[in-house]
């Protein structure tokens, strides 16, 4: 059991989860006088924004995920440790994990989210969701396992519902993920699959509300449509899925799509965890917190990111990376203070904007008041995600996939590996 008597000169601080939040905050918490303890179930930072490109074979694993003690190797007071929590103990100020109990001073909870299916069951058992490298190795295999069934298959229909591929929820990550599937399809598979007619793919975004990309002004929401749209995907709003057994899509109305393939984006909630505190929880299971971002009755534990509910302007904080980064450089802040017998300061969050792409040559952005789309918010989407790769091997191998992928209209790792080929009904 590692406790606050190994360190008795310095507090003792516990991050949990190596996400954007978690890192940013033991990145921080190395100019303070403390030992801080990084815990996470797996050993790599995964740059989540990416994973649509995995999953559509344009991207390999390493080149989104990196080494958590590789990144913070120079973190002279972290000690990082593969271990997943199972309970924490607020009163005791105590860690249960998969590798024995910690106590902590400071807690700062940077647990992420999951894959909401709304209490979906047939959709949780047999759909696709993306949020880890599984998700999206699954993902790439079921679609290219698809294409090689559908050349086997005698039968048109079976073949045509084969080759449709649903994608539910017109977030950036459906968005993303709709444009490169059919971009896949039409700009790469169909070289690979000669036999194959074209005309039976079917590329289809479903939004149970009217309008994409929400919190995005009017006027790019609608340029993202009519963008997916000359990609060949078939936009449907007002479509809420009720049912999906691996074979057709049943929606409220009634309607049913035949279809092998179900790609589940439409809800993200606070990592379970959250639901083990027996605290105050709103909206998507999210962890109420105070301005401060300190747990109320806790002032030692603070929430963040994805898992942290807080309202400005009415609204709850968007669960995304920036706001997760913020978050964690003012829970380090008020640690700093309340080391120095100061009063916390709430958290003031500066919007750096939105961006979502659609393929080549065709992205969304809003900056401040800027509003443009098209090929020069692809281009700024392009720039701003080889910035925020972590790892010079990273961004190299990104941007020389992107530029070969560009030009030759090819995606380097159309594989179909064992590592994520498990059924879809199985349990994790």
């Amino acid at each position: 059991m590692y406790n606050e008597k190994m360190s008795e000169h310095k507090p003792v601080v516990v991050v949990v989860g190596a996400g954007f939040g978690g890192l940013r905050a033991v990145r921080a918490l190395s100019k303070l006088p403390v030992e801080t303890i990084l815990l996470d179930r797996r050993n790599y930072h995964l740059f989540q924004p990416l994973l649509y490109q995995l999953a559509t074979a344009g991207l390999s694993p390493g080149e989104i995920a990196h080494p958590v003690r590789g990144i913070l190797r120079k973190n002279k007071n972290l000690t990082f440790r593969l271990a997943e929590v199972q309970q924490v103990d607020l009163k005791a100020k105590q860690l249960s994990t998969s590798t024995g109990v910690i106590d902590y001073n400071y807690l700062i909870l940077a647990v992420g989210g999951e894959t909401n299916f709304f209490g979906l069951d047939s959709i949780a058992r047999n759909g696709l969701g993306l949020k880890d490298l599984d998700d999206a190795l699954a993902i790439r295999n079921q679609l290219l396992n698809c294409f090689e069934l559908a050349m086997q298959e005698p039968d048109p229909e079976k073949r045509r519902a084969l080759l449709t591929f649903v994608i539910v929820g017109g977030g950036p990550t459906g968005v993303e993920s709709a444009g490169a599937i059919s971009e896949l399809i039409r700009l790469v598979l169909v070289k690979d699959y000669l036999n194959l007619n074209i005309k039976d793919v079917r590329v289809i975004l479903l939004e149970a509300t009217d309008k994409l990309l929400t919190g995005f002004p009017a006027a790019l929401q609608e340029a993202a449509a009519k963008r997916l749209w000359q990609k060949y995907v078939e936009v449907r709003f007002g479509a809420t899925v009720t049912h999906f057994d691996e074979r057709q899509v049943i929606l409220k109305s009634g309607e049913v799509i035949p279809a092998h393939t179900l790609i589940w984006s439409a809800g993200v909630r606070a990592a379970g965890l959250i639901d083990k505190l027996e605290v105050q929880q709103a909206r998507q299971g999210r962890a109420v917190v105070a301005p401060t971002l300190q747990l109320p009755e806790y002032p030692n534990v603070f929430v963040i990111g994805d898992a942290a509910y807080l309202e400005a302007d009415g609204e709850a904080m968007p669960m995304m990376a920036p706001v997760a980064i913020q978050m964690a450089e003012t829970a380090v802040k008020n640690i700093q203070r309340d080391l120095q017998g100061q009063a916390p300061e709430a958290f003031v969050y500066k919007d750096p904007g939105s961006m979502a792409t659609i393929g080549r040559n065709a992205a969304v952005a809003r900056i401040g008041n800027l509003q443009f789309e098209g090929f020069l918010a692809w281009a700024a989407w392009l720039v701003v995600h080889i910035i925020q790769l972590i790892g010079f091997r990273n961004r190299l191998f990104v941007l020389i996939n992107w530029i070969w992928d560009y030009v030759f209209y090819e995606r380097a790792v159309r594989l179909i590996t064992p590592y994520a080929n498990r059924s879809r009904s199985q349990e994790p």
